[in-house]
C-alpha cells in the first residue's frame, strides 16, 4: 500500500519452520517491486516458491504476466482437475472419460489454449527498449529512490500558518531502498486539523494533470490499519452504504481511503515538483481564513427580510449557458426543480453519452433562452464564438412522436434509446432531425446531437421493479451532494418517485456573501505569495438561486456561510418552502469562465 518492502528471507524462515511437513508454501506478489528495483531469486534455498509479476507494470506494454515456480514447489500445480488446449497428449472423449498430461514440462501443462504469440514477441522489443533508455534495474531503483526522498521530504515540511502539518503520511521510513520502494501513501489536513476529502484532491489534481490514486488502492488490510479502522467498524460502515470505489470520502470522522503518488523509471524531477507545487498551492493555508467581526445572529434572524434573491437563473441545456429569468417574471416550479431546468442535454451521436462542459468548455458559449409567450427555447451561439449569426428554434411542447418543428420547415423527429447521462442510464429522447445535429456538430467539432428528458418518462420508469436499487442509489447521493429541493407544495402520490438526471439536482443555491468572502479568501493568499488575485463570479457555481444580504443597516454585516447551518429556505409572501441537503461539492465547471469559456485553472 505504501511502499514497504517485506524481506525476502522470510519465504526461507517460513519454510524452515514448516519444519518436514511440505505442506507450507510461500508466494511472492513482485508486480510492483520489479518496476523499480532487481530482484534477486539466485539463492534457491531462500526463493519464494512461486513469484507473481507483471510485465505490464515493468514496462507498460504488453499485457502479460508471468509466474516464477520453484521446481521442488512446481507438484502442486500438477493436481488440478481440469485442462484445455495444449496441455494433454491424449484425450478419450466417447466411453470412459480419460486423458494424458503433457509432461514435457511445467508450463506445458498449465498454458491451456492459444498462447498470445504477438504479445509474446512484442515483450522482446519491451526489454530492448526498456534497457536502452533507462539502463540497468539498478539505475532505476537509484533514481525512484532519489525522487520518492525528495517528495517525502516536502510533504513533511508542508506546514499552515499556524504550524499545522498539511499531509498525514503512512510511511515506515525513505532512508533504504531495501525496506521502502518509491510510492507515498498519504492524507491531507487544514489548518484546523480536519481531513481533506480524497475525491476533492483527486478532481483538483486530474484538472492540473497529475495522476495518482485514491481509495483503498486495492489494499484493504494495509489501508485498514494505516487509517485505524477495526473489522467491526468496518462491518458498521459497510451497513452504512461504504462500498469500494464508491465516494464516501469520511464516516465517524476518518478517511476512508488514501492518496497514493507512485513513481518509475519515466518520472523527473519536474513531475514531482509539480505534485507538491499544486499542494502548496491548492492546501498550505498561508493566513487564517476571514471570520465574521460581528456575532452571529440569532435563529429567528436568520429568515429576517434582509435575506432577499437576487436572481432566478436556469440552465435548459445541461452544461450549456444560463438563462436568467427575468424580474417580476411568473416561472413555475415542479418537484423535480424549475421549469425547463436542465431538461435538455447533448449526446455524443456514436455512444450516447451525454457531452460534459469540463470536457469541451466552449460548451459555455451557447446562450438557451426560453420564450413562453411563443412557447420556443432559442438557442443561440455566442457573436464572439461564431462569425455568422448562429440560432435555432425548438418548441417546448412534448410529443412522443415529434418534437414540433425547427426554424427551417423541417419537422424534428425523436427517437427514443437509453443514454448516459452524467454516468447513469437514463432513457432520454433524442432529436433526430439533422438540422439539430449539424447545428452542434458544427459548433462543437464533436459529431453529437440534443437530447430531451422527461419526468413524465421517469416516473413510469421508475415503476419498473429492475430500477428499485438504481433509486436508492440515487437517493443516496440525492442526500450527499445537498440541494434545494420542493417539499409539502408538492405531494407526492402512492408509488410515484420522482427522478432527476442532471447532476442529481433539484434547485441549487448560492449566497453571494460567501462568495464574497471566498473572493476576500483569495485574495489575502495571493497577496502572500505575490500570486495574481482571480475573483470569482456567483455564475460560476451554476447556482439556480442566488442571494444576497442587505447590509445597509448599521452594525449589520454579511454572513457568509449562513446557509450551512439551514434546514430549510421559505421564499416569498407564500412561504414556498425548500428543504435543504447537504452542501453541494461543486464540480470542475467552476474553473470555467462561463462568459468566455476559458479554463481558468
Amino acid at each position: 500500500m505504501n511502499g514497504r518492502r517485506l524481506p525476502i528471507s522470510w519465504c526461507e524462515q517460513i519454510r524452515s519452520a514448516a519444519n518436514e511437513a511440505g505442506n507450507v508454501f510461500t508466494l511472492l506478489d513482485a508486480s510492483s517491486f520489479v518496476s523499480t528495483a532487481p530482484l534477486d531469486l539466485g539463492k534457491a534455498t531462500g526463493a519464494p516458491d512461486f513469484t507473481a509479476l507483471s510485465f505490464y507494470k515493468i514496462f507498460g506494454f504488453p499485457d502479460l504476466g508471468a509466474l516464477i515456480v520453484r521446481k521442488s514447489a512446481a507438484r502442486i500445480l500438477e493436481r488440478r482437475k481440469f485442462f484445455g488446449g495444449g496441455t494433454v497428449d491424449m484425450v478419450i472423449a466417447s466411453g470412459a472419460q480419460w486423458h494424458a498430461k503433457n509432461e514435457t514440462s511445467i508450463h506445458a501443462q498449465l498454458e491451456d489454449g492459444t498462447l498470445p504469440f504477438h504479445s509474446i514477441i512484442a515483450l522482446d522489443a519491451a526489454i530492448d527498449t526498456h534497457k536502452r533508455l533507462y539502463g540497468s534495474m539498478a539505475n532505476i531503483s537509484a533514481h525512484t529512490g532519489f525522487l520518492a526522498k525528495r517528495v517525502y521530504d516536502r510533504l513533511s515540511e508542508m506546514a499552515h500558518f499556524n504550524d499545522a502539518k498539511v499531509c498525514q503520511i503512512y510511511q515506515s521510513g525513505y532512508g533504504n531502498p531495501a525496506f521502502q520502494g518509491p510510492i507515498i501513501a498519504f492524507n491531507l489536513r487544514n489548518s484546523r486539523g480536519e481531513w481533506i476529502p480524497k475525491t476533492e484532491v483527486e478532481t483538483l489534481v486530474t484538472m492540473q494533470n497529475i495522476q495518482l490514486r485514491s481509495g483503498s488502492v486495492c489494499n484493504p488490510g494495509g489501508t485498514a490499519f494505516s487509517l485505524g479502522w477495526t473489522s467491526q467498524e468496518l462491518r458498521r460502515n459497510y451497513a452504512a452504504g461504504l462500498r469500494c470505489g464508491d465516494h464516501h470520502d469520511m464516516l465517524d470522522g476518518r478517511p476512508t481511503g488514501i492518496l497514493r503518488v507512485s513513481l518509475g523509471a519515466m518520472t523527473n524531477l519536474d513531475d514531482i515538483d509539480s505534485l507538491t507545487d499544486f499542494i502548496e498551492k491548492f492546501y498550505v493555508e498561508k493566513v487564517p481564513p476571514l471570520v465574521l467581526l460581528n456575532p452571529p445572529l440569532g435563529e429567528n434572524n436568520l429568515f429576517a427580510p434582509h435575506f432577499y434573491v437576487e436572481s432566478v437563473t436556469i440552465f435548459p441545456i445541461k452544461g450549456w449557458g444560463a438563462f436568467r429569468i427575468p424580474e417580476g417574471k411568473s416561472w413555475e416550479i415542479k418537484r423535480e426543480g424549475i421549469a425547463w431546468d436542465q431538461e435538455w442535454y447533448l449526446v455524443h451521436a456514436g455512444t450516447g453519452v451525454s457531452i460534459q462542459q469540463r470536457e469541451h468548455p466552449r460548451m459555455t458559449l451557447i446562450r438557451p433562452s426560453i420564450d413562453i409567450d411563443r412557447n420556443i427555447l432559442r438557442i443561440t451561439c455566442d457573436a464572439k464564438a461564431a462569425t455568422d449569426e448562429l440560432s435555432l428554434e425548438i418548441p417546448l411542447t412534448w410529443s412522443r412522436t415529434c418534437m414540433g418543428t425547427m426554424t427551417t420547415p423541417v419537422r424534428s423527429s425523436c427517437q427514443k434509446r437509453p443514454v448516459s447521462a452524467y454516468g447513469d442510464q437514463s432513457c432520454l429522447r433524442a432529436y433526430a432531425s439533422p438540422l439539430v445535429s449539424a447545428f452542434f456538430t458544427d459548433f462543437l467539432g464533436v459529431s453529437c446531437t440534443l437530447a430531451r428528458f422527461s419526468s413524465q418518462d421517469a416516473s413510469l420508469d421508475m415503476q419498473l421493479p429492475h430500477l428499485a436499487s438504481t433509486w436508492k442509489d440515487r437517493l443516496r447521493r440525492f442526500t450527499r451532494l445537498g440541494l434545494f429541493s420542493p417539499s409539502d407544495q408538492f405531494p407526492q402520490e402512492r408509488g410515484q418517485k420522482y427522478l432527476v438526471v442532471s447532476s442529481e439536482t433539484a434547485i441549487l443555491i448560492v449566497s453571494r456573501s460567501s462568495v464574497n468572502c471566498l473572493n476576500e479568501n483569495i485574495k489575502a493568499n495571493t497577496k502572500l505569495t505575490s500570486g495574481v488575485s482571480r475573483n470569482f463570479a456567483a455564475d460560476v457555481f451554476q447556482g439556480n438561486i442566488v442571494i444576497a444580504e442587505r447590509t445597509s443597516q448599521p452594525g449589520r454585516a454579511e454572513q457568509p456561510y449562513v446557509e450551512d447551518n439551514w434546514s430549510s429556505v421559505s421564499i416569498g409572501q407564500d412561504e414556498l418552502r425548500f428543504d435543504t441537503f447537504d452542501p453541494c461539492q461543486r464540480c470542475q465547471m467552476i474553473c470555467v469562465d462561463q462568459a468566455t469559456g476559458v479554463r481558468r485553472i
